[in-house]
C-alpha cells in the first residue's frame, strides 16, 4: 500500500523529523543531532530524533508545555546529557543559550559583565600583539618567521568579523535597547531583580553573536519598547535561532521553520507558527483519508480469507492475502489533545463607572508618579495596559483596584463594582501546604467551585496533577494557580498583569476566547500583541516623565500611531534652515562676499558654540532624568519607604537633583530661543 510523499508513514521511528521541505540548496550544517535518546525514568521523551539546522536560520520549537522543548534546547546547549544519540557541529560553531529563569549574577557591575561577552576577542587580539612582537626579532627569511606569521594570519581570519573599536557604541546600544538607562551601566548587576538579570543575560548572548543562538521564552521579562528593538536586532542576527515562545506575533515575524512536538513525535514545516497551524490540519485531513482507505483495504481482504478460507481452489489466493496483510504498514491516527474551553460565570453587573480616579497624584518622596491624573474604567470596557518597567503601570493599577490611595485627589469604585486582580506576585502569597485542586476551590464561590477542576485542566494542570502540594511546583506553576484562583472569583472588573507569561498558547487561546465572551471590565498588563489585539479596544500608555495617554485601539494601532510620531519627529529634525548662498537684491557681489563672510563668522563664532552646548545640555538632562527614575525606584521598595533616615537622605538626593534638572532646563530654553534667532537671521 503506497502513501503520498508528503504525509508521514505511521511506522516511522518515534521522533525521526519529517523533511516537508521542497529540496533545493542547502546552507551550510551548523548543527546535526543525530538518533538523539532522552528519557526520565520511564518516561520517554525523545526516542530516534534526528534534524540539522543550516546556517542563518530561524527556527521554532512548538508544542504543548512538557512536550520536551526546553529539554531538547538544554541538550543542544551541553545543558543536559542525553542517554543515547549525538550532537554533530563545526570546529569553530559556538553555541549560546537563553534559559527561562534562574540567572542570578552579583558582585560585578553591569557593564563589566555585559563587556565580558568580548573576552574571547580581546584575548585572541592579544595572541596577535604577542606574536607579532615575537616576529620583530625572527629572521624573514626563517621558517619559525613563517610559521608565526601563518599562526598569525590563521588568528586574523577568525578576528575578521570582530571589530575591537566599536565594542563600547554595540554595547551601548544593546543595553539600552534593552531599557536599561545609561546610569544603570555602573550598578551591581545583584542590585537587579529576576526579570532585569534575564535582560543582562540576553545583552551579553546577542553581544557574543553565537553561530546558533537558543533563546527560551526570550520575551517573558521585556516591555513593549524592549521587545519591538529586540525583533529588529533579531531579524538582523547573523547566525541561527532556534526559539521557544507563546508570542505568535514574534514566531510569525521571525522565524522560517518549525518543529512541532506532539505526543512523542516531532514534525518539520517549512514555515512560521500560522503556516505550521494551517498546515497540521491539512496533514492530518489527508492522514484520516489514508486511514480510512486502508482500512476499507483491510476489511475487503479479511472478508475475502474468511469468504474462501475453507475453498480449496483459492487455498493460494488466500495464502497470498494473509501474507499481503501481514506486510501491511497499518497507519495509526494520533489521540488529538482534549479541547478544554473555559467560560466565565456571568458576573454581577455593574454601574455605568466600574472606577475612577480624579485628580489623583501619586509620589514617593519627592519622585511625581502622577499628578492629577483623571481617568474612568467604565461597564464593559476592555484596556491594554503598555509602557516601559517602572513608568508607574503597576502603581496605576493598586490605585485603580483601591490596594493603595492616592496622595491626593480621589479613587471611587462605581455601583456594585467588583473586582479581581491578577499580578505575579500573588503567586508568592499560596499556601505552600495546601494542594492545588484544594487552592483553587478555596478561592472560588459557591457557585463557581464546580469550575475549578475544569479551569485546572485549561491551564495545564491535568490528572494527577491537581493533588500536587503548592510548596513542590515551579514559578510558573504556581503562577498558573494564582490566576486560575483568580479567574474563579466572581468579579465585574479584572485587572491581569503579565497573565500570558507561564502559559502555553493552546491555554492562552483559551484565555483568550473567555475573555473576548466576559461581559465585564478588563484592563490587561502585556506586551503580548498576538493575545491583547483581538480583545482589547484602547491602549493606555505610561512613559517616565510624560503624563499617561490613551489611543483608541489596540496594541497594532498603538504601535502604528508611534511609528507616525517618531517619523514626523525625525522630519522636523531634519528639517533644518537653508545655508545655501543667496543673493540680496541691490547689493553687488563685493558686497555680497562680504555679507557672505560676515555670516560664515557669526555661525561659526556663535551658533556652532551654541549648537555644541545644545547638545550637552541634552545630554546632561538626560543623565538627571535617569539618576531620578533610578531614585524613584529605590525609594519605592519596602526596606526604604519605611525607613525615615533612608527615606529623607534619598529625598534630599532627589531634590538635588530637580534643582539642578531645573536650571539645566532654564539654560537649555535660554540656548535654544538663541540658536532659533541666529538661524531665522542667517536664513
Amino acid at each position: 500500500m503506497t502513501m503520498p510523499h508528503s504525509v508521514e508513514p505511521a511506522h516511522y521511528p518515534q521522533n525521526t523529523v519529517v523533511n516537508y521541505r521542497n529540496s533545493g540548496r542547502k546552507l551550510p550544517t551548523m548543527l546535526a543531532i543525530q538518533n538523539l535518546h532522552i528519557e526520565f525514568g520511564p518516561r520517554v521523551i525523545f526516542k530516534n530524533l534526528s534534524f540539522t539546522v543550516h546556517a542563518k536560520e530561524r527556527i521554532a520549537f512548538a508544542g504543548h508545555n512538557g512536550a520536551g522543548k526546553s529539554t531538547l534546547m538544554k541538550c543542544i546547549a551541553g545543558i543536559l546529557k542525553p542517554n543515547g544519540g549525538k550532537l554533530a557541529k563545526p570546529k569553530h560553531c559556538d553555541i549560546g543559550y537563553l534559559p527561562q529563569e534562574g540567572i542570578h549574577i552579583h558582585g560585578i557591575t553591569l557593564w563589566d559583565e555585559v563587556e565580558s561577552a568580548f573576552a574571547k576577542t580581546k584575548a585572541l587580539q592579544k595572541d596577535i600583539d604577542t606574536m607579532s612582537d615575537k616576529l620583530h626579532g625572527l629572521d624573514p627569511r626563517s621558517a619559525p618567521f613563517s610559521d608565526l606569521l601563518n599562526q598569525i594570519g590563521e588568528l586574523e581570519l577568525i578576528l575578521h568579523d570582530s571589530d575591537l573599536g566599536t565594542i563600547k557604541p554595540r554595547m551601548e546600544s544593546v543595553l539600552t535597547g534593552l531599557g536599561f538607562k545609561r546610569s544603570d551601566f555602573t550598578r551591581d548587576c545583584g542590585e537587579f531583580s529576576g526579570g532585569w538579570q534575564m535582560r543582562i543575560a540576553l545583552a551579553k548572548l546577542l553581544l557574543q553573536q553565537p553561530a546558533v543562538l537558543l533563546l527560551d521564552e526570550p520575551t517573558n521579562h521585556l516591555d513593549i519598547d524592549s521587545q519591538n528593538w529586540m525583533e529588529s536586532y533579531l531579524v538582523n542576527y547573523p547566525g541561527a535561532i532556534l526559539i521557544i515562545s507563546h508570542d505568535l506575533a514574534l514566531l510569525d515575524m521571525l522565524t522560517t521553520r518549525t518543529m512541532a512536538f506532539h505526543h512523542g513525535r516531532a514534525e518539520e514545516y517549512a514555515g512560521n507558527y500560522s503556516f505550521y497551524v494551517k498546515e497540521s490540519v491539512l496533514r492530518k485531513e489527508i492522514q484520516l483519508k489514508l486511514y480510512k482507505s486502508q482500512q476499507r483495504e483491510i476489511k475487503q481482504t479479511k472478508d475475502f480469507i474468511n469468504r474462501f478460507r475453507a475453498t480449496a481452489s483459492k487455498a493460494k489466493q488466500v495464502q497470498s492475502r494473509i501474507k499481503q496483510l501481514e506486510k501491511i504498514e497499518v497507519i495509526e491516527l494520533e489521540e488529538e489533545d482534549a479541547v478544554m474551553s473555559f467560560k466565565f460565570p456571568n458576573p454581577p453587573a455593574s454601574g455605568q463607572s466600574v472606577a475612577a480616579l480624579e485628580k489623583a497624584s501619586k509620589a514617593y518622596g519627592k519622585i511625581n508618579i502622577f499628578q492629577e491624573f483623571n481617568f474612568e474604567v467604565t461597564r464593559g470596557e476592555r484596556l491594554a495596559i503598555v509602557g516601559p518597567n517602572g513608568a508607574g503601570k503597576s502603581t496605576f493599577c493598586r490605585l485603580i483596584t483601591g490596594q493603595e490611595e492616592p496622595d491626593s485627589g480621589s479613587h471611587e469604585f462605581g455601583h456594585k463594582a467588583a473586582v479581581s486582580f491578577f499580578s505575579q506576585n500573588h503567586a508568592d502569597e499560596l499556601d505552600p501546604e495546601i494542594t492545588v485542586l484544594e487552592c483553587a476551590e478555596s478561592a472560588a464561590s459557591r457557585e463557581n467551585a464546580p469550575l475549578a477542576r475544569n479551569l485546572l485542566g485549561c491551564f495545564l494542570f491535568r490528572g494527577d496533577d491537581v493533588f500536587k502540594k503548592i510548596g513542590v511546583l515551579s514559578g510558573g506553576e504556581r503562577s498558573r494557580v494564582a490566576l486560575v484562583c483568580m479567574l474563579l472569583r466572581p468579579a465585574n472588573f479584572l485587572i491581569l498583569d503579565e497573565p500570558t507569561n507561564h502559559l502555553d498558547i493552546q491555554s492562552q487561546e483559551v484565555l483568550q476566547n473567555a475573555l473576548q465572551d466576559y461581559p465585564g471590565s478588563y484592563m490587561i498588563v502585556s506586551h503580548n500583541r498576538s493575545f491583547l489585539d483581538p480583545i482589547v479596544t484602547k491602549t493606555l500608555e505610561f512613559r517616565q516623565g510624560h503624563p499617561p495617554r490613551t489611543f483608541a485601539g489596540n496594541i497594532t494601532y498603538y504601535l502604528e500611531k508611534i511609528e507616525e510620531e517618531k517619523n514626523a519627529s525625525k522630519k522636523t529634525a531634519s528639517a533644518k534652515p537653508t545655508t545655501s548662498k543667496q543673493s540680496v537684491p541691490g547689493v553687488n557681489r563685493k558686497e555680497q562676499r562680504k555679507i557672505e563672510a560676515e555670516q560664515r563668522k557669526l555661525r561659526n563664532g556663535v551658533l556652532k558654540p551654541l549648537q555644541k552646548e545644545l547638545v550637552e545640555l541634552e545630554k546632561n538632562i538626560a543623565e538627571y532624568e535617569a539618576a531620578q527614575a533610578a531614585l524613584t525606584t529605590h525609594m519605592s521598595a519596602p526596606e526604604i519607604s519605611g525607613d525615615a533616615d533612608q527615606m529623607q537622605q534619598s529625598s534630599s538626593a532627589f531634590q538635588a537633583l530637580g534643582e539642578k534638572l531645573e536650571k539645566t532646563f532654564s539654560r537649555w530654553e535660554e540656548v535654544t530661543s538663541e540658536i532659533e534667532k541666529l538661524e531665522k537671521k542667517l536664513g
